[in-house]
């Protein structure tokens, strides 16, 4: 039976240093972090001003390549900077060369970046947009709250943008129609059988019609058969 190398517990020397380099090596990291530190604030400045904002799935796969090179280049003695150097002009060259083919076709800029997406028209979720996003209706519901939405009545359009954002576009105050109620509170009091007579809301996606009381039904646009009472609230900015 093989025995592990014994270890000495609390070696502060083997915890705070290398045994397979010497303490000088120190200073050669503090080096090391400095120049790949202004390689990379160098190759952020190509991105531009959106480099720091919301970034798309290439903008972040641009900066975890150089983060990667970075990383390596800064305390492993046998990666030569030389080398890290050339991965930045390639990595950043290639997102030039990217940019200037998004301006170009924009089959490859919805390939790349992806294109918006609608997920609500007219106050109703567009189920077969919003299925194939990796987004959820809790998730969809907290930022239109976030925009000060109280129901899907108030909202003529929303689309998801390339960058995950999401745009709202709202019906003018006197179009405001009756529609699902977004609060969390109300979200978790469906009903299968209207309580009373009056407009009620799909709770999966949005389609309002009215039920009488007692009445069921099943949703013409998704066919579920879970309801909420519609609001027909103003939006209030």
């Amino acid at each position: 039976m093989l025995l592990a190398a014994a270890i000495q517990p609390f070696d502060w020397n083997r915890i705070l240093l290398s045994e397979d380099a010497p303490p000088l090596f120190l200073l050669e990291i503090v080096f090391r972090c400095v120049v790949t530190y202004l390689m990379t604030l160098g190759a952020l400045r190509v991105t531009g001003r959106r480099g720091v904002r919301q970034l798309s799935l290439f903008e972040l796969s641009i900066i975890l390549a150089l983060g990667s090179a970075a990383g390596d280049a800064m305390f492993y003695d046998d990666v030569p900077l030389l080398h890290v150097l050339v991965v930045f002009g390639v990595v950043s060259g290639l997102y030039l060369f990217f940019n200037w083919l998004t301006e170009k076709s924009e089959r490859f800029s919805d390939w790349l970046e992806g294109a918006p997406v609608l997920l609500v028209e007219g106050g109703e979720i567009q189920l077969r947009n919003f299925n194939k996003q990796n987004l959820t209706q809790k998730e969809l519901f907290g930022e239109l709250r976030q925009r000060q939405v109280e129901h899907l009545g108030q909202v003529r359009r929303a689309y998801i943008e390339a960058t995950g954002e999401v745009s709202v576009y709202f019906f003018e105050e006197q179009q405001v129609r009756p529609g699902l109620p977004i609060w969390p509170e109300r979200l978790g009091q469906e009903v299968r059988r209207a309580e009373t007579a009056g407009s009620y809301a799909c709770a999966c996606c949005g389609h309002v019609q009215p039920l009488a009381r007692g009445g069921v039904a099943r949703c013409p646009v998704c066919q579920h058969d879970a309801w909420l009472e519609a609001c027909d609230a103003k939006r209030v900015a």
